[in-house]
């Protein structure tokens, strides 16, 4: 039997009805192979970092429990932005769905394709605020508790939705 391990996804939408793109990506990410939900984030709105003009983004955090290895992982999910339209003409520009691993078990990856953990995650209150709310006492490898970060990056304005 694979050793299952447990991977932290980021999920924002900022484009075409942005709750249900995440609402929805949360069930798919239960759908993938050897991969299941265990803990999901509330929605949260932020501005985006990217160019001027595009609306705010909805975001949210999913925590899975998966015996893919990373980069399986990585394309599993790439897979899935692609089935919701997601299109990749601008660097932080609009879009429909973005999914990005956090976190993978306590591994560090440094790789063209894929860097764990996240090489921006400990700035952004976007991700910092859900990864907390279901995993208040998350480490970040080579970074320290989570907690510590984002009481120094809230300037973005990350505000929690009522369900």
């Amino acid at each position: 039997m694979t050793q299952r391990e447990t991977a932290y996804v980021g999920i924002g939408s900022n484009l075409e009805d942005p709750r249900e793109q995440v609402c929805t990506a949360f069930a798919e990410l239960d759908c993938l192979q050897e991969t299941r939900l265990v803990a999901k984030s509330s929605l949260y709105v932020s501005a985006p970092l990217g160019p001027a003009g595009q609306p705010d983004y909805i975001n949210a955090v999913a925590c899975l429990s998966t015996s893919l290895e990373p980069l399986v992982l990585l394309d599993e999910l790439q897979s899935l932005e692609e089935r919701h339209r997601r299109e990749r003409r601008q660097h932080w520009g609009p879009r429909t769905l973005d999914l990005d691993i956090l976190l993978y078990a306590d591994q560090s990856i440094d790789l063209e394709r894929l860097q764990i953990p996240h090489p921006h995650m400990h700035t952004r209150s976007f991700v910092l605020k859900p990864l907390l709310e279901i995993a208040p006492e998350i480490r970040i490898p080579g970074r320290g508790r989570a907690a510590d970060w984002a009481s120094q990056c809230d300037d973005l304005q990350t505000k929690r939705l009522n369900d």
